[in-house]
């Protein structure tokens, strides 16, 4: 598995289905963006966004304004570090994050391969996220 998961993924979609048989949601919109590399050295960086972001208004992003901090904080997701196999699963132990509550986390995430597809999955309480991606 680990010579099939080396090298750069590009985001083809994101969702959440729920067990109570809730509609699935796609929290970075209908056709998000994001990266994914896995180096052979064991390191790891996946960076996610929504499409069509705003721009700041400010050229410097310490002088934008605090909602427009807020929506560019809420409309991107990054974070890397370490990875191992497990079984079927990769377990990402983070070192840093846009969110600094994940780093010292461990994410794992289940490993699916089609073709020229990945899918990573991961069970969250009553949630499955589910991201697909695309072999670079």
């Amino acid at each position: 598995m680990r010579e099939r998961l080396i090298g750069a993924w590009s985001l083809v979609d994101w969702t959440i289905a729920f067990s109570s048989g809730r509609t699935e949601r796609r929290p970075f919109g209908d056709a998000p963006q994001g990266s994914l590399v896995y180096s052979d050295n064991g390191r790891m960086l996946a960076a996610i966004s929504r499409a069509q972001r705003s721009l700041l208004s400010s050229p410097l992003p310490q002088q934008a304004p605090d909602v427009e901090k807020t929506a560019a904080f809420d409309s991107f997701f990054s974070y890397g570090g370490s990875y191992r196999l497990e079984g079927d699963e990769v377990v990402h132990m983070v070192d840093i994050a846009l969110n600094p509550n994940f780093v010292g986390s461990e994410q794992r995430r289940r490993v699916q391969f089609d073709g020229e597809f990945l899918t990573l999955s991961a069970q969250e309480g009553t949630r499955l996220h589910a991201l697909q991606w695309r072999r670079v």
